[in-house]
């Protein structure tokens, strides 16, 4: 059958790859229908994510469908659809043990460590599957952007009454603001594009929004929507080092900063400002096991929309042309998704 790697940053090429066997006992085969592109896919091929490696068959938001399964699997059955929990941890290690398989010492990331969903059919943990038979195919790819955001706001946990600062309206940033709104905390965002600002006012309910000019403009904005405090909770989603550093000085008294963008670079700042407003600080990586059936049904009872996110749909055949496109903002994806079950 026929995939797509990426061999290095920039060069994509078609290679043919045997279709799995049948799984083992605690195993699944799916067939994959549609692939949602992140930021991390866009990093990769820039050769901008840190943690990437190469070569590397992409894809780890996944819509699958269940073709086959291993004796001891039995929640779910073939013919079901599925979200993929793309974190391939070890049931055994430190931080699995303590329920953090998302930061699991040996932590294997589909698309990212080892080979994700641009092919026809694989094989993974039956574990890592979360029925939705309700969805379809495109959201269920959806299911692991937002599960991303679900993580961070819960790293922080807002409650009403709370402003809440979110750095970035990319994807990552605006599957944070479902969940900040979710929480009934109040939504701030800060970007550099207008048109994303007026997106998050328009579906995913920001209370109010700045536009970073990096005049120093942005932190007077953040005092006078916020009386003076500044924010409860920032949370940065840029994965730029200098928007992570300067994070901190959004933050209130008392508050605390979550950083879920990646960036291969130091991020500095100067200690008494951490001091003195006694901040915490806190990563935020992947998502938890929970966050996918959550989110399924949060989608099921209409409380997550998900049309406005799914802005370019890609057929497979045309990917290596199109792939470009979305590392630029002129493109104005929100979310692309690869259809990969219709091919030649």
């Amino acid at each position: 059958m026929r995939a797509l790697q990426l061999v290095e940053p920039k060069q994509f090429r078609w290679i043919d790859i045997a279709e799995p066997s049948s799984p083992g006992p605690d195993d699944v085969i799916v067939r994959v229908h549609r692939v949602g592109i992140c930021g991390t896919d866009l990093g990769g091929y820039l050769g901008k994510m840190p943690f990437y490696s190469y070569p590397r068959i992409p894809g780890h938001e996944l819509g699958v469908e269940v073709v086959a399964v291993g004796s001891e699997i039995n929640h779910v059955k073939v013919g079901d659809r599925c979200s993929v929990e793309p974190y391939i941890n070890n049931p055994a290690s430190h931080a699995s043990q303590r329920g953090r398989g998302n930061c699991c010492e040996e932590l294997k990331v589909l698309g990212v460590h080892i080979d994700g969903g641009l092919r026809p059919l694989f094989q993974l943990p039956g574990r890592k599957l979360h029925p939705g038979n309700s969805l379809a195919y495109e959201q269920l790819a959806l299911v692991e952007t937002l599960a991303i955001g679900c993580h961070a706001v819960d790293r922080c946990s807002p409650k009403p009454g709370d402003d809440v600062l979110v750095i970035g309206a990319g994807p990552i940033g605006l599957s944070a603001m479902e969940f900040v709104r979710l929480s009934g905390a109040r939504l701030i965002v800060m970007d550099i594009n207008e048109q994303r600002l007026a997106f998050t006012k328009q579906f995913m309910g920001a209370g109010a929004t700045i536009k970073f000019t990096g005049d120093g403009s942005e932190l007077a904005a953040l005092k006078e929507i916020t009386g003076g405090n500044l924010a409860h909770m920032v949370i940065d989603a840029t994965g730029n080092a200098g928007s992570m550093a300067k994070s901190l000085e959004y933050a209130a008294h008392t508050g605390q900063v979550v950083y879920v963008g990646i960036t291969s670079d130091t991020v500095a700042f100067g200690h008494p400002l951490m001091h003195r407003k006694e901040l915490t600080l806190k990563a935020s990586r992947n998502a938890l096991p929970a966050d996918f059936p959550r989110i399924i049904s949060l989608i099921e009872a209409g409380k997550i929309d998900t049309k406005p996110w799914i802005t370019h749909r890609v057929p497979f055949d045309t990917i290596i042309e199109r792939f470009p496109d979305f590392t630029l903002a002129s493109t104005g994806a929100i979310k692309a998704i690869i259809d990969v079950s219709q091919q030649n």
